[in-house]
């Protein structure tokens, strides 16, 4: 699936649209419909300009890559957080041995 595919299929995704429902909307078949989100066929301009007002935004932005830029960016910095949080995890579980040992040393006295 190219980048712009998966941009029309999250819009209608976001829309709450099933592949049937934009194809009508286009007038156009649903495996038609379907190849344009997977990539499979090239999408003419006039298509596109079809496709843009539909999701009610530019051509421009249709075509921009910015939001799939932030995206991986919010991705990205998920993932370094959650890194950050298993390290945490793994301290956590090794102070909790401590304690434990701490607590069976102090009772056997």
């Amino acid at each position: 699936m190219n980048a712009l595919g998966k941009k029309i299929r999250l819009l209608r995704h976001q829309k709450g649209w099933s592949q049937e429902d934009v194809a009508k909307r286009l007038d156009i078949s649903i495996p038609a419909f379907s190849k344009i989100e997977t990539g499979i066929t090239d999408v003419n301009l006039s298509r596109l300009n079809q496709i843009s007002k539909l999701f009610g935004m530019s051509l421009v932005q249709l075509l921009s890559t910015s939001d799939s830029e932030e995206e991986r960016q919010v991705q990205d910095e998920i993932d370094e957080l959650n890194n950050k949080l298993q390290a945490r995890e793994v301290e956590v579980i090794e102070l909790q041995k401590k304690v434990i040992e701490l607590y069976e040393q102090l009772h056997k006295k």
